[in-house]
């Protein structure tokens, strides 16, 4: 059982230090779990495991962007109207959640219609490999193309709803390809369209939560609610260790990126997708 554990703690460290770099969190749980396998499982349970322990790490960007996404307010000057039920929702964010909305569409009618064709089709070491790959020189590419380029949109009120539709088409291929990265794809689209990269950073985490909720009650709800003992202890130790660690990783991200690009996570998603095909083909 404890050793268990300690396996639970690490796919919690890999969760929540990837799902918020650009570089596929499910991706690295994947090639992860290829070395460290739960052994006090049913059948099923890694399937899920593998999605809801990111709720872990999206109650992170809850808490620390509480007051950006919190939707009610007692201020009548910034609220949808002066009275009734409106007069409690603050205009701005409300309309910030419409397009947090939007853009999850795109991923929730294919993900809903071909999620088990995708994971039968991708969820495999090659695959993921690509998708390293090929997203890691993209982030070279789109950074190198904005390096002359000034940010045509420095705050979150700016993004329009046509923004949010493309970065949403965006995040369909993070649904598709395991190892696009969910947050690398996302950026990659904001970036192409004028955001700036904390703004880009930001819109994708507040994307995460309503996806990442819906993906997750999908996976419970297909796997049942009959968890055993160990199972259930095991999940919410790795959602426990995802959610401390995302409070720190999350920080440093919107700190790094102040200064810096995004080109650094390009270039490790290259060496490590070299590094698994080569692994995969001799091994």
């Amino acid at each position: 059982m404890v050793i268990e554990l300690i396996k639970s703690i690490i796919f919690g460290v890999v969760e929540g230090i990837t799902e918020w770099l650009p570089v596929s969190s499910t991706g690295h749980l994947i090639l992860v779990e290829q070395f460290i396998k739960f052994n006090v499982v049913s059948d099923g349970f890694w399937k899920m495991f593998e999605v809801v322990i990111q709720l872990g790490a999206i109650l992170a960007v809850v808490i620390l962007f509480f007051k950006q996404i919190w939707p009610f307010t007692n201020d009548k000057e910034k609220a949808i109207s002066k009275t009734g039920i409106l007069s409690y929702l603050n205009k701005d964010i409300m309309n910030l959640w419409g397009k947090i909305l939007v853009a999850c569409i795109p991923a929730a009618i294919i993900g809903l219609l071909f999620d088990e064709l995708f994971e039968k089709l991708f969820y495999n070491p090659a695959c993921i490999a690509t998708a390293l790959i090929v997203f890691g020189i993209a982030f070279i590419l789109v950074e190198n193309r904005n390096k002359t380029k000034k940010s045509e949109k420095e705050t979150s009120n700016q993004i329009t709803y046509k923004d949010a539709i493309i970065i949403g088409f965006f995040q369909l291929l993070a649904a598709i390809f395991p190892g696009t990265s969910r947050s690398g794809a996302t950026i990659i689209g904001a970036l192409l369209i004028g955001l700036s990269r904390p703004v880009a950073a930001e819109f994708t985490f507040y994307l995460a939560i309503p996806t990442m909720f819906g993906a997750s009650l999908l996976k419970i709800l297909k796997f049942g609610l009959s968890f055993t003992t160990v199972e259930i202890t095991i999940l919410l130790l790795g959602m426990f260790v995802a959610f401390m660690v995302s409070l720190f990783v999350i920080k440093f991200l919107m700190n790094y990126i102040k200064k810096n690009d995004f080109k650094i996570f390009g270039y490790y998603r290259i060496v490590l997708g070299i590094i698994v095909l080569a692994y995969f083909i001799l091994a």
